[in-house]
């Protein structure tokens, strides 16, 4: 059982999103982009490639100067949606990352260099996204 956040954990993640079709269809189309996650102290840039994610690796602070955009949110709400994933199979209407990036008075995309056109793809991409880390329900995650 991998421990959220790990590498484990979004590699686990990445091959249930992968082996799946039903999470393929988001965005309408392929989706290329780095994507960070600033889970409390830690950080980690997860690639999409097509339809797939090829990989996901932990970096050192300067590590999310190479994502086009991180998400950022404390660890104990990234692990509330997590739970809520699991409880329900995917995210509720309250815990999708559409929903939380709109609570949020300064969004929950962000871009260490301020490229607007690079941190649009958490927009273009958002529902390829949200099917990612709603795969993370069929993993049995440890916190």
């Amino acid at each position: 059982m991998p421990k959220f956040p790990s590498t484990e954990w979004f590699d686990a993640v990445r091959t249930v999103f992968n082996a799946d079709d039903s999470f393929q269809g988001g965005g309408g189309g392929a989706c290329n982009a780095l994507v960070g996650a600033k889970i409390g102290e830690r950080r980690f840039l997860v690639t999409f490639e097509g339809r797939e994610c090829s990989v996901a690796q932990e970096v050192d602070a300067n590590g999310l100067a190479d994502a086009d955009f991180y998400l950022d949110m404390p660890a104990s709400e990234w692990r509330e949606m997590l739970e809520n994933i699991a409880a329900h199979g995917r995210a509720d209407l309250h815990h999708t990352l559409n929903t939380l990036d709109l609570d949020r008075d300064d969004g929950l995309a962000r871009s260490v260099h301020g490229d607007q056109y690079r941190e649009d793809l958490f927009f273009r991409y958002n529902q390829t996204l949200q099917y990612f880390f709603d795969a993370s329900a069929r993993v049995k995650t440890e916190f």
